[in-house]
């Protein structure tokens, strides 16, 4: 497989990247909400909470990495071309998740410096952004919290558009994304049937 973009489909780089932020987004979640099946100060608690800060920051890392492939290769035309609403909203969705991927490491780590608590990133400790302000940690711990709870719907969102794309649709939307299939008796490009 091409590690660069076609005209046709995505290159494999752009494809593992995709896949690995969704599976990195998975584990941030999982991490979080699990963390409330034990009880506050346990070992298991605070190695979920851990993992959440150390996944979502490598996010942040990633998405940065993301951004510059997707400015450096062209994105695969659409076959059959949507309508221009459709290209459009696309367009705002793939911004909001962008936005999304970016602020919510920010706000993480701007949270944990506010609360005056270390910053853990695979063994490194990471500088505090800002002064521990305990008002300033509560407000932004907020927004971190709603925007996370945002973030299931654009997550959601994003998936059932690829589906409707690939289902209804029937354009190339959703193949463009994934890995192509070879071997005896397969095809290289996926099929619909």
């Amino acid at each position: 497989m091409n590690w660069k973009n076609t005209t046709d489909r995505y290159g494999s780089l752009s494809i593992a990247m995709h896949w690995l932020m969704l599976l990195l987004l998975v584990g941030v979640y999982a991490c979080i909400n699990l963390r409330g099946l034990f009880p506050r100060g346990s070992d298991l608690r605070e190695g979920l909470k851990t993992w959440h800060f150390m996944l979502g920051l490598t996010v942040f890392a990633l998405v940065i990495l993301r951004l510059a492939i997707r400015w450096l290769g062209d994105a695969p035309r659409i076959q059959p071309q949507p309508a221009l609403w459709q290209r459009r909203l696309s367009g705002l969705m793939h911004l909001a998740l962008y936005v999304f991927m970016i602020a919510m490491p920010l706000l993480g780590w701007l949270t944990l410096s506010a609360a005056g608590k270390t910053v853990p990133f695979f063994g490194v400790q990471l500088p505090a952004l800002v002064g521990a302000d305990k008002a300033l940690a509560d407000s932004v711990k907020e927004l971190h919290e709603t925007i996370g709870t945002i973030g299931y719907y654009l997550i959601g969102l994003h998936a059932a558009a690829a589906l409707f794309h690939h289902y209804v649709a029937r354009d190339n939307t959703l193949l463009r994304m994934l890995p192509r299939r070879s071997g005896p008796g397969r095809e290289a490009p996926l099929s619909r049937s």
